[in-house]
C-alpha cells in the first residue's frame, strides 16, 4: 500500500466543546445546500415575470438537482484524497459564488447557468456533512447526531417555502440569493476553525478524471430523462428514449472505466460490500419514497380533504415532524443496543401500514385522523435514516469513508429521483384519465371532484406503501455488523498502517 503523504490523524480525542464547534460548522453549511432546494419554488412564478421568461423557469430547479447530483461521488473521492477541510471550504466558497451569480442574474439564461454552479458548490455539503461525523465520532455513537441531520433537512423544508414567497412579494427575488452570502461566510469561518481539529487519513492518491466524467454525464442524461419524460415530451418520444439509452451506454463506460482504473472513482471493494449495497437500496427506496409524499400530499389535501393552498402546506408539518422523532429515537437506541435494525424494521411495517390505510380510505376519513396516520408513518420510516447511513459507514474503512457516504447519497438521491418520477406519472396519468385539459396537477386541484381526487391518489398511496415494504425487505437483508466503539483517531491510525 503506498505511504500517506500527510497523515496527520489528532494526538487525541475531541473534546466536548470541539466536538460542538465541527456540528455546528457543518450544520450550517449543510443548511445552504438544503435551504436552496426549498426557498427557490415559491419565488419561480414572480422570477419568470421579471425576466421575461415563463417557458424555461423550470430550469431554475433543474439545473441545480444536475449538476448537484452529478458531482457528489466526486465531493466524496475529492475529500478521501485532500481531507475534508479543504474540499468543503470548497463547497461552501463554489456555493457562494454561484449565489452572487444568480443574485445580480440579468437573464433567464444566466440565472440557469448560475443555479448550475451553485449545484457545482452544494452537490457535496450534505454528504460531507455525514462523512465528518463519521470521522469525529466511532459509529456507536453516530446514530444520535444523525438527528442534527434530519432536523436541518425539515429546517429548511418548513423555512423554505415561506421565506422564498415573502422575499419574492415584499422584497426582491435576488434576496432568496443574497441571504446565502453571509450564511456562507459564516458557514466558512465556523469550517475552517473548527475542521482543523479532524484526523486525517491522506494517502497518495489519484482522483479518477475519466471516470468522474463519465458519471457525471451519464447522471445528466437520465436526470434529464426523468425531468422531461411526460412533460416537456410524452414518455415514449425520442428526445426521452435517447436520452435513456444515451445514460444507459454512458454507465456500461463507467462501469468499465471501474474495472480497469488503476484507482476508481469509487472502489469496486464499496460497491462489492453488501451491507453498503443493501443500506443504499433501503435508504434510496425509503428517502425516496419520503421525497414523494412531500410533494404529493400537499396536492391531497388540497383536492381531496379540501384546503386551501396556505393551509395544505402547513398540514405537512406532522409528516416533517415525525420523520426527526423517527430518526432521533432510532439513533439513540444505536448507542445502546446490539440489534439496532429491530426498531426500523418495526417502523418501516408502521410505515407500510400507514400507507395502506390511507390506500383504503383516500376520502372519508377525519383530518384528525389523517394527520396522525402521517405522524406516525413519517416516524417510522425515520428510523431507518440513521440505521442506513452509520451501517454503511460502520462497513468501510475510514479512508474509505468520503467515497462510501457520498456514493450512498448519490444512489439514493438518483433513487429519489426516479421515485418522484414514478408518483408524478401515476398523478399526472390519472388525472388525464379523469378528463384534466393536458392531466396537470394544477388542474386537477381546480376541476376534479373529491371523490374523483381520492381514486387518484389512492395509487399514490400504494405505490408509497410499495416503496417502504421494498425498503423493509433490502434493510431485512443488510447484515447487522457489530457497530465499532473504539475511538476513531484509533482507526485512523490503523488505516494508516496498512
Amino acid at each position: 500500500m503506498n505511504a500517506p503523504h500527510d497523515a496527520r490523524p489528532s494526538a487525541g480525542p475531541l473534546s466536548p466543546a470541539e466536538i460542538r464547534s465541527i456540528i455546528w460548522g457543518i450544520m450550517l453549511a449543510m443548511f445552504l445546500a438544503a435551504l436552496d432546494q426549498t426557498i427557490v419554488a415559491t419565488a419561480l412564478p414572480t422570477i419568470g415575470h421579471e425576466l421575461g421568461d415563463l417557458q424555461h423557469m423550470p430550469w431554475v430547479v433543474t439545473a441545480y438537482l444536475l449538476t448537484a447530483t452529478a458531482v457528489t461521488p466526486l465531493y466524496g473521492k475529492f475529500s478521501d484524497i485532500h481531507g475534508r477541510r479543504v474540499t468543503l471550504l470548497i463547497g461552501i466558497a463554489t456555493f457562494v459564488m454561484g449565489s452572487i451569480a444568480c443574485a445580480l442574474a440579468p437573464t433567464m439564461l444566466v440565472l440557469i447557468l448560475a443555479r448550475a454552479l451553485q449545484g457545482l458548490g452544494g452537490g457535496g455539503l450534505i454528504s460531507l456533512a455525514q462523512t465528518i461525523i463519521a470521522d469525529i465520532l466511532a459509529p456507536k455513537e453516530r446514530g444520535k447526531y444523525q438527528v442534527y441531520i434530519a432536523s436541518v433537512f425539515v429546517a429548511s423544508s418548513l423555512a423554505g417555502p415561506v421565506l422564498g414567497g415573502v422575499f419574492a412579494e415584499h422584497l426582491h427575488w435576488s434576496v432568496i440569493f443574497w441571504i446565502n452570502v453571509p450564511l456562507g461566510l459564516m458557514a466558512l469561518w465556523l469550517a475552517n476553525g473548527a475542521l482543523k481539529h479532524l484526523p486525517r487519513n491522506d494517502r497518495r492518491h489519484e482522483l479518477d478524471i475519466l471516470g468522474a466524467v463519465l458519471v457525471a454525464a451519464a447522471t445528466v442524461a437520465f436526470m434529464l430523462m426523468l425531468n422531461w419524460g411526460g412533460v416537456t415530451y410524452p414518455w415514449l418520444s425520442t428526445p426521452v428514449i435517447g436520452l435513456l439509452v444515451l445514460s444507459a451506454i454512458l454507465s456500461m463506460l463507467f462501469g468499465l472505466r471501474l474495472r480497469m482504473a488503476a484507482e476508481p472513482l469509487i472502489p469496486p471493494s464499496v460497491l462489492a460490500n453488501p451491507i453498503v449495497r443493501m443500506g443504499t437500496l433501503a435508504a434510496s427506496f425509503c428517502m425516496g419514497t419520503f421525497i414523494g409524499l412531500t410533494i404529493y400530499t400537499p396536492i391531497y389535501f388540497e383536492t381531496v380533504v379540501g384546503l386551501s393552498a396556505s393551509d395544505s402546506g402547513m398540514a405537512v408539518i406532522p409528516l416533517m415532524i415525525g420523520t426527526v422523532i423517527g430518526a432521533n429515537l432510532s439513533g439513540r437506541a444505536m448507542s445502546h443496543s446490539r440489534h439496532y435494525k429491530r426498531m426500523p424494521t418495526a417502523g418501516l411495517l408502521v410505515a407500510v401500514v400507514g400507507c395502506l390505510l390511507l390506500f383504503a380510505r383516500p376520502t372519508g376519513l377525519h383530518f384528525v385522523v389523517v394527520e396522525a396516520v402521517l405522524f406516525v408513518l413519517s416516524m417510522g420510516l425515520g428510523t431507518l435514516l440513521p440505521v442506513a447511513t452509520v451501517s454503511v459507514q460502520n462497513a468501510v474503512a475510514s479512508h474509505q469513508l468520503g467515497t462510501a457516504t457520498a456514493s450512498m447519497n448519490f444512489f439514493r438521491q438518483l433513487g429519489s429521483a426516479v421515485i418522484v418520477a414514478v408518483f408524478g406519472a401515476i398523478v399526472l396519468g390519472q388525472s388525464g384519465a379523469l378528463g384534466s385539459v393536458g392531466g396537470s396537477v394544477e388542474t386537477l386541484a381546480r376541476t376534479a371532484a373529491m371523490s374523483q381526487a381520492g381514486g387518484v391518489f389512492r395509487w399514490v398511496f400504494l405505490a408509497a406503501a410499495i416503496g417502504f415494504a421494498l425498503a423493509w425487505v433490502f434493510l431485512l437483508l443488510m447484515e447487522e455488523k457489530p457497530l465499532r466503539s473504539d475511538d476513531v483517531r484509533n482507526a485512523a491510525h490503523a488505516a494508516l498502517a496498512d
